[in-house]
């Protein structure tokens, strides 16, 4: 694996590329976005981690005073993703929906109007522990769904981090976060992307969601996420 500065390729605007951290695996060219997901332009696929949808609606279904509107915003940034990258696929790694609550009216009816807008990309899930609990999307939604792993070139996309053998995993359900630490004892947590053992392991793309830190190994590298930018790679 290596670390290349961020250069623009054909047909990309800057509004998406600016910021990111360029990597090279397996012969593939990979963007870690600010945005918080990895574009491949190779072949035109932008890989999603722990989108989440419908979470903030499943926690006020169970009397959990929390904000609204953030199904709208998590969909308003992949639109812009999709503008600025020319997505022809996307790949989720896992939990795209929250829990069967999210499976109402006023989370489907958002994402629904959303997919007809985006109807030319194609979209595949690779199911996650919350989309286990909450179904399969719906069917008008187009988004069929398969088991982890899932193979794309020579990337393994799983939910859960795992080693397969012969190939370079990205993952999710981490939600993996780095705290930093100042000289005068300030302290600042960031998402971050996290590298291990062959394994990228994604932030959550998802508007509400919180995140852990994995347990490190020899070889981990860390990207953070903040100010519009990912930052360079860091040992844990």
């Amino acid at each position: 694996m290596r670390r290349e500065t961020a250069k623009m390729d054909d047909g990309l605007r800057r509004s998406a590329t600016l910021g990111a951290a360029w990597l090279e695996l397996d012969g593939e060219r990979l963007a870690l976005l600010p945005d918080r997901a990895v574009w491949w332009p190779g072949t035109a696929t932008l890989f999603v981690a722990d989108v989440h949808l419908g979470k903030a609606a499943t926690y006020r279904a169970h009397g959990v005073p929390v904000p609204e509107s953030t199904t709208a915003s998590t969909l308003a940034t992949l639109s812009a993703l999709f503008g600025d990258l020319d997505v022809r696929r996307v790949i989720w790694l896992g939990d795209l929906l929250h829990a069967r609550e999210a499976q109402q009216p006023v989370v489907l009816d958002a994402v629904f109007a959303w997919r007809c807008r985006h109807a030319a990309v194609d979209m595949l899930l690779v199911r996650g522990n919350h989309d286990a609990r909450a179904g399969d999307p719906p069917a008008k939604l187009a988004i069929p769904v398969v088991d982890e792993p899932f193979a794309s070139g020579p990337f393994a996309a799983c939910h859960h981090p795992q080693r397969v053998p012969g190939m370079t995993v990205l993952a999710g359900h981490v939600h993996p976060a780095i705290t930093l630490r100042g000289a005068g004892h300030q302290r600042l947590r960031l998402p971050c992307y996290w590298w291990q053992s062959r394994m990228l392991i994604l932030p959550a793309f998802g508007e509400f969601t919180g995140g852990a830190t994995p347990v490190a190994t020899r070889d981990a590298r860390v990207w953070p996420v903040g100010g519009g930018a990912v930052w360079p790679a860091i040992r844990p």
